[in-house]
């Protein structure tokens, strides 16, 4: 019988150990899944894939269908004679314990410049080449419309492309058949390095597959202003006729933030999502889900409705909710996708029709633990209320790790904490963690900080900074056999064990318990 209950750890590959500066999809990636698989874990949570720009967020990409070509391998390059060891040679010396984004940035590109010139070299007809002939073939959708973006981009030294000249930034036809023409050379390089992006995820993805683990991925709600997407579709966003929002998405004032947050991003023009049966939306899903098999649904209660903010005001106070497709958008994804593979992410002030939309799909929402420790024993964050149907979570990436939250509470928080939870706090990353996974939640997940019981240090984003995020890298010796084995008791404690492994251990207690194998 296969077991209904499952856990997993939140790490996004951006923090994998490695020598380029920045984690990647090489050895360290397999050597994580081999992790997972061994400490009975069934699933990787990660955040989005997408191509960074604008702080480096994964929220915040260049294309809501790219993937990040920061996360390409050289080692894996090497091995497919895409590069020399010539060509690692001048590798500079990176930080370990962090991402340094600006220099780890110049040499990613460097790699990825050399690795197409070395393509380039190769003789014709060739594996490779026709496995990029297909790869372009298969995304011509939305590749042409990115690379083509990518490498105005580059001419424009990084300008967002509202800045730039008119004849791009309106995409007329001649002005856009010229630049190809004469751009040609770099407008492939950024399909060949998509192209060994995706080669390398789906490899990777094959073999986390092999070992059964499952992907879980991201998807925020917005998109960034300066991205391939609004550039090449500005009917489906609320823009004015030079191309500027007209409202901005952000969440107004609340307990933790007198101004709100401003987030920026251009909201949808949702008649005209209708009115194309949001045919965006469907692409935009497939697209995620041929990465990865299931997708937490950030900003849920957006699409019941989105906090509107005009354009040029300098704080999220003065917007208002305005009402968004909710269940008629569900019922058409629905009808593309009949499992719904979506985590709600239903965090926040959740309004009944969220609620509403949520229960109708059967769709799991999400519990924050670090959230319960209000005093009151009626918090629904407490793990006595959560419901079967859910993702807990001792913490997300947008919270301060467990060790963290526990440093920095009031001293009433941390009483009730400890009262709850019967512990004495000293190795309190863990008793969260194991207050997750005891509960009747069919999905548990931890971050990767708190396994390491590490502390604010440790942290991977602080919503509403500006800078600092996104940078936290795993120490290379993370990955011990004494984790592995700590991991692995919780999930049997709890029944969160794979079937056949639960299989394996039950199959050696009766053995045991009979006298045929002589205790250890």
């Amino acid at each position: 019988m296969q077991t209904t209950r499952f856990s997993g750890v939140l790490l996004h590959p951006t923090s994998f150990p490695g020598p380029d500066g920045i984690g990647d999809l090489g050895p360290e990636a397999y050597r994580w899944i081999d992790f997972l698989k061994g400490s009975g874990c069934q699933m990787w949570q990660i955040l989005p894939l997408g191509p960074t720009g604008y702080g480096d967020s994964p929220y915040q990409c260049f294309s809501a269908f790219a993937g990040n070509p920061f996360l390409v391998s050289p080692l894996l390059l090497l091995e497919d004679g895409l590069l020399s060891l010539d060509d690692l040679r001048d590798r500079p010396k990176f930080p370990a314990e962090r991402v340094d984004f600006g220099p780890a940035i110049i040499w990613k590109n460097t790699i990825l410049d050399r690795a197409y010139v070395n393509y380039e070299l190769l003789t014709r007809p060739s594996k490779l080449v026709e496995e990029f002939d297909s790869f372009r073939a298969e995304h011509r959708a939305w590749l042409e419309d990115y690379s083509l973006f990518m490498a105005i981009k580059e001419s424009q030294n990084g300008e967002p492309w509202n800045l730039w000249p008119k004849p791009l930034k309106f995409r007329e036809t001649s002005a856009l058949e010229e630049f190809s023409r004469e751009k040609r050379s770099q407008i492939e390089k950024h399909q060949f390095s998509q192209f060994l992006f995706f080669r390398q995820w789906n490899a990777l993805k094959q073999y986390a597959h092999d070992q059964g683990i499952q992907i879980i991925g991201d998807i925020p709600f917005v998109i960034a202003q300066d991205s391939a997407d609004v550039w090449a579709n500005p009917k489906l966003f609320l823009l004015d006729a030079e191309l500027n929002p007209t409202v901005v998405a952000g969440v107004p004032p609340d307990y933790f933030s007198a101004d709100g947050q401003l987030w920026g991003n251009p909201l949808y023009d949702w008649p005209v999502h209708k009115a194309n049966g949001y045919q965006w939306w469907k692409d935009r899903m497939a697209s995620v889900l041929g990465l990865v098999d299931k997708i937490r649904l950030d900003h849920f209660r957006g699409f019941a409705a989105a906090w509107n903010v005009p354009f040029g005001k300098l704080t999220a106070r003065q917007g208002e909710w305005v009402k968004g497709p909710g269940i008629e958008l569900f019922e058409e994804l629905q009808h593309a996708f009949p499992k719904l593979p979506i985590i709600a992410e239903d965090l926040g002030v959740i309004t009944p029709d969220v609620e509403e939309m949520r229960d109708r799909f059967e769709l799991p929402g999400m519990k924050i633990l670090q959230f319960a420790f209000t005093g009151d024993p009626e918090d629904d964050f407490l793990p006595h209320h959560y419901p079967v149907n859910c993702f807990a979570y001792t913490g997300s990436h947008d919270n301060n790790t467990a060790k963290g939250w526990y440093d920095q509470a009031s001293a009433r928080e941390k009483d009730f904490c400890r009262r709850y939870l019967n512990v004495s706090g000293e190795d309190i990353a863990w008793s969260m963690i194991r207050a997750c996974w005891q509960t009747v939640a069919r999905y548990v997940v931890a971050p990767m900080q708190d396994l390491l019981s590490l502390g604010a240090e440790a942290r991977m984003n602080l919503p509403g900074s500006q800078s600092g995020n996104w940078s936290w890298r795993m120490p290379p010796n993370a990955l011990t056999e004494q984790l592995k084995k700590r991991l692995w008791e919780m999930n049997l404690l709890y029944s969160r064990l794979p079937a056949e492994e639960k299989a394996r251990y039950t199959a050696k207690l009766n053995a045991d318990l009979s006298g045929s194998v002589k205790p250890h």
